[in-house]
């Protein structure tokens, strides 16, 4: 229980920005007018993350799982900005 817990705890919001970040700029629209519903949606995704840990039965399941789909969200956010495919950043 203490390593879903902490799981939960320690991946749900990165998880939850990398969710948010990647649907924001693959969203159509600008993106000053996409990212703050996208930003108003962040609780409630940050919640389903954080209660997706406790699906699992064991704690290392559930650090490998939201682990690897951190890393997957932030890695596409990553290559969509560097091959073009999203929104450029006003500057």
């Amino acid at each position: 229980m203490w390593g879903r817990s902490l799981a939960a705890a320690c991946l749900g919001l990165p998880l939850t920005v990398g969710i948010v970040g990647l649907l924001a700029l693959h969203w159509p629209g600008a993106l000053t007018r996409v990212t703050l519903p996208w930003l108003l949606m962040s609780f409630p995704i940050w919640i389903a993350a954080m209660s997706a840990a406790f699906l699992f039965r064991s704690g290392l399941r559930a650090w490998l799982w939201l682990g690897g789909a951190t890393l997957l969200c932030f890695g596409l956010i990553h290559l969509s900005r560097t091959l073009g495919w999203a929104a450029e950043l006003p500057a």
